[in-house]
């Protein structure tokens, strides 16, 4: 399918759904004239449609209204576009003189949100924009009501160097040289025909998203990307819906002046839609107040889906103007949370706030209705002199609860008795205060990590799941990376029973505990703070981070964070770490490599009292945490920042604490945000928490959940020493050992010369760009074990031949984006001795090279203990290799994917077992290597290879020519082709029909038979799609 084709089809689908489709140039000033080049927005249009939408407002308002609309208020495009979605969601204010000569003022809408019929969806291809004597041609813009909200860009996914990642990069080109259009942007879509992903005027590449679902549904398998992607943005209902609540712009934590325009994913959409009907449903007079739980996986924008289901109860006119309490457990939390909204208060339509005392909180819900409040669940604890009760706050049925982590104990009903000195006391769950506060209101729960099966009081508290969202699923649509894990334990001679004992988790302590058990929790947690605390321990900790963590650094910069199990060991391995390396630290917060990060207060022991601080300073070393320019790169924490703190970068996690469960779940997410060049999240575990991970893994799985690797470390070595071996095989012949005993100057000469010996290979930079970006994922994931570290010199060496192969060569290869994952940027991964993964997915084989699909390789495949993983691995293999060898022959792709779906639709079925499977892809590979080899033997280009392919794709056109006779018609079909494709052929049909003609008279003319010219005539065709850009650049 070439790029027309799928503009073609992009553009059916949008007519389905309503859109009237236009053709750019019928609308410029060669033909209605409606608009002129330089004219961003279709004018006439949007004036039509604010007379349609606004009936009662004066002519005189309704023509002001266009002007304010199309001026440009800010010379800063994200500015200039955040003040043009004010006016798109909540009107424009403008002011006009009525026929007395009074100055009066009116709020003129654009959009009609609850009659989608008065508005008008214009879909526009090729659409031709010029500014500053820039001119460029978008392949589709979404029109609606004249205002050009949405911009599609499209690649032709047959050609290797028309990717998604071009598409992107086509869409940053339009905003540098045609910024005034994209004042008016609400989303950006790219797609490849296969792939499709949308985002903002500010998305990074990494922030572009699929949208997997059509109507809230699973995904579904074999209907492209881009239709789904479509039916679920762009149908006219769903897109307004979107535009008007589910677009944000958060203030840059580094910048007061800086935005980023964030839109939902789908998962955020779906959930949050299916959240508001839930809670319509416990908020009437027959519900039961229990609208349920959001289990979005941490890192995947929870926060944000809390923020729009907010926004939307707001403007839902059947809960009446409700007031929105937002409740969390920890001040930190609600304090980062509070942030959040507060940032996007354009969305919430008014100003949240934070309840700082009980008083306070007390006070803002005794109100009529209305507001968004923020406050900790303690607050609702009772006053001494209410005994065991509440009072009520507000008997209102529209007020709605939202609690964050709704799993945790405090959310709990249940009483106990809390014993005194003086006296034995009956106390309850902080939910039951609330409940007697908010006796109607209804509760909804958004949690990161599954409620356990033995909790019986949050479903009580909430109801049961509203939405799903698991690591599975963030980790594949790239709204989180993959955690791994990696054993690093301290043994100090302990026998397994002292071990055990230590892997228990001691829980914080509860301010309304029984004096006896706090006196019992904190004698335990003495003595297993002195032998964790071991100063000889400590001491081989510190020296243990200090050269792993510098050696992360040399592959991958970033932040690291150490968790301990008190503050008072968290000063002490501060102290042990700035002894290994003194220029790390500074006594100065805006200075320093590291810092511990602990609570406390001028009260608190001497050696505590470096690292305490107040807000200020601690909101002050949060954001240089969270800076990816700063040089504070290793935070020692104990409690702090280890739930809703979140810096992108943050690539590696030290665990010396005995955590399980939710608060285990939720400690190592925080290496599991989205950032450039970081593929994976790495926890190395000094106390030994792999059975705590096992567990909570089991709860997971239990609750509905899918999807936790764990990397096994001998399988990743020797995926590294065959991508290491492939590699330095390229260089058979050139004896590169000189270089590491050269002098400098020489070095550079021999860097040079290996160069130049991989560009005489055939295709060689290419394939040894390739080859590079498989060996250094693999390096990443050992690195620093001592088998990366024994050849790291070696990559080192072919990493500066590939960076000056780089700058001879821009075409081919891995992309931009790719590159970045060399050396300085390499995959995040971990090792896990206690468990297995797809180790090939994990390692990055998605682009890997011919000797992969080796007689040796295969054999190793073969000999793989765990066969369902090597049908998995060897079906990515294959797949991968299809495209990158066959992708410019139509045939034969086809074919091969053909017989390699035909193979995995039998093992899928249960028809075949995992280890015939693998039986049947060894065959499959050894037949796309005979086909290559076949190919080389038939003398031809790769053109004409291709178009040979397609003129036998019939048994009978073979039996009745001569192949002589179809190698020459294959070499006349190449220059046909080439002389008749052009930069038009992607937009005018004219071209190919003109072009299926001269064919078809080739065809008669060498007796092809007249039966088969017809799809013989296709396949040249859709062969000549995949070389027509290629050749009309020359």
């Amino acid at each position: 399918m070439n790029e027309d084709k799928i503009e073609q089809s992009a553009l059916d689908t949008l007519r389905e759904l309503g859109w009237e489709v236009l053709h750019g140039p019928d609308i410029g000033p060669d033909g209605t004239g409606e608009r002129n080049f330089q004219d961003v927005a279709l004018e006439r249009r949007l004036q039509e449609a604010i007379a349609r939408i606004n009936p009662d407002v004066s002519a005189q308002a309704r023509k002001q209204a266009p002007k304010k609309v199309l001026r440009s208020e800010d010379p800063e495009l994200v500015l200039n576009n955040r003040h043009f979605h004010q006016l798109l969601t909540d009107g424009v204010q403008v002011e006009y003189r009525d026929n007395e000569g009074t100055i009066r003022t009116a709020d003129v809408h654009l959009f009609d949100f609850e009659n989608i019929e008065q508005n008008e969806f214009v879909a526009v291809n090729q659409l031709t924009v010029i500014e500053n004597d820039n001119t460029r041609r978008p392949d589709v813009v979404l029109f609606v009501n004249g205002l050009p909200l949405i911009v599609l860009e499209l690649k032709n996914a047959a050609d290797e160097k028309a990717d998604i990642q071009k598409a992107y990069n086509q869409v940053q080109t339009y905003k540098d040289e045609i910024g005034s259009f994209f004042r008016f942007n609400e989303l950006c879509m790219i797609s490849d025909g296969h792939e499709a992903q949308m985002g903002t005027i500010t998305s990074q590449r990494e922030r572009f998203m699929p949208w997997k679902t059509i109507e809230g549904e699973k995904e579904f398998h074999g209907v492209p990307m881009l239709d789904i992607m479509l039916r679920g943005v762009c149908d006219p209902n769903r897109l307004l819906d979107i535009v008007r609540s589910f677009v944000v712009f958060e203030r840059d934590e580094q910048s007061e002046e800086q935005y980023a325009k964030k839109v939902a994913a789908y998962h955020q959409y779906w959930a949050v839609t299916k959240a508001l009907e839930s809670t319509r449903e416990a908020s009437r007079p027959e519900g039961d107040r229990r609208a349920g739980v959001v289990w979005h996986t941490q890192g995947s924008g929870k926060s944000l889906s809390m923020l729009f289901y907010a926004a939307k109860l707001i403007v839902d006119s059947e809960f009446k103007n409700p007031t929105v309490v937002i409740v969390t457990d920890r001040n930190d939390l609600d304090g980062q949370l509070f942030t959040t909204f507060a940032d996007c208060q354009d969305l919430l339509r008014q100003t949240p706030q934070q309840a700082t005392t009980r008083k306070e909180l007390r006070r803002l819900l005794n109100r009529d209705s209305g507001g968004v409040i923020f406050t900790t669940i303690q607050k609702f604890s009772p006053e001494e002199s209410e005994e065991d009760a509440h009072p009520t706050l507000s008997e209102r049925d529209n007020i709605i609860v939202i609690a964050d982590e709704a799993h945790r104990s405090q959310y709990g009903l249940k009483a106990r008795v809390r014993q005194t000195e003086e006296e034995a006391k009956l106390v309850y769950g902080y939910a039951k205060y609330m409940r007697d506060a908010l006796p109607s209101a209804s509760y909804i729960g958004f949690t990161g990590t599954p409620i356990e099966k033995e909790d019986k009081s949050t479903p009580h508290v909430f109801g049961n799941y509203i939405d799903i969202y698991d690591v599975n699923q963030s980790v594949e649509d790239n709204a989180t990376v993959p955690i791994y894990y990696e054993s690093r334990l301290i043994d100090l001679g302990m026998d397994e029973s002292t071990k055990e004992w230590l892997d228990q988790e001691i829980g914080e302590l509860l301010e309304d505990e029984e004096q006896e058990r706090q006196r019992r929790l904190q004698s335990e947690f003495a003595k297993k703070e002195a032998i964790i605390g071991n100063d000889q321990r400590l001491q081989m900790i510190a020296e243990d981070i200090v050269q792993h963590f510098e050696s992360r650094l040399e592959v991958l910069d970033g932040k690291g964070m150490v968790v301990t199990m008190s503050r008072e060991i968290a000063a002490r391995l501060y102290e042990k770490i700035i002894e290994l390396r003194p220029e790390w630290h500074s006594n100065r917060d805006d200075k320093g490599f590291i810092k511990t990060v602990i609570s406390g207060s001028a009260d608190s022991i001497k050696t505590l009292q470096p690292h305490i601080r107040n807000k200020k300073k601690l909101d002050d070393l949060a954001s240089r945490m969270k800076d990816p320019e700063s040089d504070f790169k290793l935070a020692i924490v104990c409690s702090m920042w280890l739930t809703g703190f979140d810096v992108p970068n943050l690539h590696t996690m030290y665990l010396d604490k005995s955590l399980k469960g939710h608060t285990l779940m939720q400690a190592i997410a925080r290496v599991n945000r989205v950032y450039p060049g970081k593929e994976g999240g790495l926890i190395v575990d000094y106390l030994g928490v792999a059975a705590a991970l096992r567990e909570a893994l089991h709860n997971y799985t239990e609750s509905g959940g899918e999807g936790e690797p764990t990397l096994d470390i001998d399988e990743a070595i020797a995926i590294m020493k065959q991508k290491y071996e492939v590699v330095a095989d390229m260089f058979h012949g050139f004896d590169y050992q000189r270089y590491f005993s050269a002098e400098t100057d020489e070095q550079l000469q021999i860097i040079l010369d290996a160069a130049n010996h991989i560009a005489g290979l055939e295709d060689g930079i290419k394939r040894y760009a390739q080859s590079m970006l498989e060996l250094n994922k693999a390096f990443g994931l050992v690195m620093p074990h001592e088998e990366a570290v024994a050849i790291r010199e070696e990559v080192a060496f072919f990493q500066a031949v590939k960076a000056r192969l780089e700058k001879v060569d821009s075409g081919g290869g891995p992309s931009d984006e790719d590159y970045r994952l060399a050396i300085k940027n390499i995959v995040d991964k971990a090792i896990a001795p206690q468990g297995v993964v797809d180790v090939f997915s994990a390692a990055g084989l998605e682009k890997p090279d011919l000797p992969i699909l080796s007689d040796e390789f295969l054999a190793e495949i073969r000999g793989m203990e765990r066969k369902n993983l090597a049908v998995e691995a060897l079906d990515k293999l294959l797949n991968d290799e299809i495209k990158a060898k066959f992708s410019r022959n139509a045939i034969r792709e086809k074919a091969f994917s053909e017989m390699l779906e035909e193979a995995l639709t039998k093992y899928r079925n249960g028809t075949i077992e995992a280890a015939q499977m693998i039986e049947h892809l060894i065959e499959l590979a050894k037949d796309m290597r005979q086909a290559s080899e076949e190919d080389e033997e038939l003398d031809m280009s790769e053109e004409e290879v291709a178009f040979y392919d397609a003129l036998i794709d019939n048994e009978s056109a073979k039996e009745v020519m001569k192949d002589d006779t179809l190698r020459e018609l294959a070499n006349l079909l190449v220059q046909k082709v080439r002389n008749n494709t052009g930069i038009d052929w992607t937009l005018r049909d004219s071209v190919q029909a003109s072009l299926r003609v001269e064919v078809k008279k080739l065809l008669n003319a060498y007796g092809y038979p007249p039966d088969k010219q017809k799809i013989a005539a296709d396949n040249i065709l859709e062969q000549a799609g995949r070389f027509a850009e290629e050749w009309s650049r020359g």
